[in-house]
């Protein structure tokens, strides 16, 4: 089963993948990587560009089964909690252009929302969520989160900084080379988020079958009428 599994997830990127680049490839500019809205517009943006779209997507599929757990699986909700606030963090941020068109700078108003209700919850559920991690780890969904968390604050924040490209690409600097590279490592981070995410859930669905019936739900079940027999 969990062969299958990996399996589905290398073809399921590799068609999205290969479907993002033959739309560009056979259309240029299809993938809307740099967007001028108007003539007076000094940068362009890739908001609107499919490539955003799929991460949006995956974010929101990430915080459905992290909402999931946390309200199927009681001994992992300290940690379906966390995540699921990083990955509502991450989606306020990717929607920052159109945030900030309403109000500027309100998105980080709105990231610090689910921000500081994930640190209080940790710091109050830190003793639940240390029980909760011994649960679980040794994890490959976890470890798989963890990867995808590598590639989008330490590898792309450096490897797609704009003066980086400028040095490289010296006169011939375009921006959209930068936002290219940028925008598809992100969905590379995205893609590890998606699978570690689905992975994560289904090891909690499994510790959440394997553990004892609570004490009330015992005592409901006890109260209910045996089955009679013919003797």
């Amino acid at each position: 089963m969990a062969l299958l599994r990996y399996i589905l997830y290398f073809f399921g990127v590799a068609i999205i993948t290969w479907l993002l680049t033959q739309l560009e490839i056979s259309s240029p500019g299809s993938l809307k990587l740099q967007v001028y809205l108007n003539p007076a517009d000094t940068f362009a943006t890739s908001e609107y560009s499919p490539v955003e779209i799929i991460q949006l997507g995956i974010l929101a599929i990430c915080g459905l089964l992290l909402a999931w757990v946390a309200k199927n699986c009681p001994s992992q909700r300290p940690i379906a909690f966390l995540f699921g606030g990083i990955a509502l963090a991450f989606f306020i941020r990717e929607l920052d252009f159109f945030l900030d068109r309403l109000v500027d700078n309100l998105w980080q108003v709105l990231v610090a929302i689910p921000a500081a209700l994930v640190i209080v919850y940790t710091y109050r559920h830190r003793r639940r969520f240390r029980i909760a991690w011994g649960r679980i780890w040794p994890s490959p969904g976890l470890s798989i989160l963890f990867a995808g968390a590598i590639i989008m604050f330490a590898f792309v924040q450096f490897a797609a900084h704009e003066p980086l490209w400028m040095a490289i690409l010296g006169e011939d600097y375009r921006r959209i080379v930068k936002i290219a590279v940028e925008e598809f490592m992100e969905l590379a981070a995205y893609y590890l988020w998606l699978i570690g995410t689905i992975e994560y859930t289904y090891q909690a669905r499994v510790i959440a079958m394997r553990e004892p019936q609570p004490a009330v739900a015992k005592r409901r079940a006890g109260r209910q009428p045996k089955p009679k027999g013919r003797f």
